[in-house]
């Protein structure tokens, strides 16, 4: 496991730790793949009862590092690697919880809808910035938002990128639970200890029987956003703001 991606196991629940606190924790695309391996590889480890997502530092994840979202622009194919970590979070049959502070921006949003329980403090500055970006929804969102929030809801945050704050977010129901920053992880412990206190096969099978009307109708859709998203990436539009992105950085 990357020094980026950090896995801490204990009493059931396995923690994987985006640490790259310097960069908010910008993906990489060895992180996605590390997250892919870890998520297939907890699915079959019987010593793995529930997993939590959260972040080091002030920030749960900025989105996708610029310089790989270039690469991905030369090379389309590297965005099977996103795509893979994202029928993971689909097919993962076990609980999955989110402790989320500071910036969440684009699959730093997205992923918590694949989430079974999330956290959220109370500096949560939620964003899918895609348009913006000139690129498109990604990670099933395109299904999900609309399903939960309506159209109009959906096209104000996925297509217009409006801000989610903490409260927002819980009245959404993109999270559960708006707590303190400095009580954020101890308090997202406390919620995977009481799920994996629950009979651990009938947690297992409720999961399933829940997402399992979405789950087929997600995959294809995460396929089709991913062809469009790639074809976006080597688009003018996309090119010149992500372009601009990174000469801001490099000064």
């Amino acid at each position: 496991m990357s020094e980026l991606l950090q896995q801490q196991h204990d009493n059931g629940v396995l923690e994987l730790v985006l640490n790259r606190p310097d960069k908010k924790n910008a993906l990489t695309l060895a992180m996605y793949a590390g997250l892919t391996e870890a998520l297939q590889s907890a699915a079959g480890n019987d010593q793995v009862r529930a997993v939590l997502l959260r972040g080091e530092g002030d920030s749960f994840t900025a989105g996708n590092d610029l310089a790989d979202f270039v690469q991905c622009a030369q090379r389309p194919e590297s965005m099977q690697t996103i795509l893979d970590f994202l029928h993971a979070l689909v097919d993962f049959p076990k609980p999955l919880l989110a402790a989320v502070q500071g910036n969440a921006v684009g699959i730093g949003t997205t992923l918590l809808l694949h989430c079974d329980h999330v956290l959220v403090a109370d500096n949560l500055k939620a964003q899918m910035p895609f348009v913006k970006l000139g690129l498109v929804p990604e990670g099933g969102s395109s299904l999900l938002l609309p399903g939960m929030l309506g159209q109009r809801l959906a096209f104000e945050l996925l297509v217009q990128g409006g801000l989610i704050t903490a409260e927002r977010a819980c009245q959404l129901g993109i999270a559960n639970q708006q707590v303190a920053p400095e009580r954020l992880y101890d308090q997202a412990l406390a919620a995977a200890a009481a799920i994996i206190a629950l009979p651990q096969q009938a947690v297992i099978q409720s999961k399933a029987i829940l997402r399992a009307p979405q789950r087929a109708a997600l995959h294809q859709v995460i396929d089709e956003e991913g062809q469009q998203f790639a074809q976006r990436l080597t688009s003018p539009e996309a090119l010149a703001v992500l372009n601009g992105f990174l000469n801001k950085s490099s000064r």
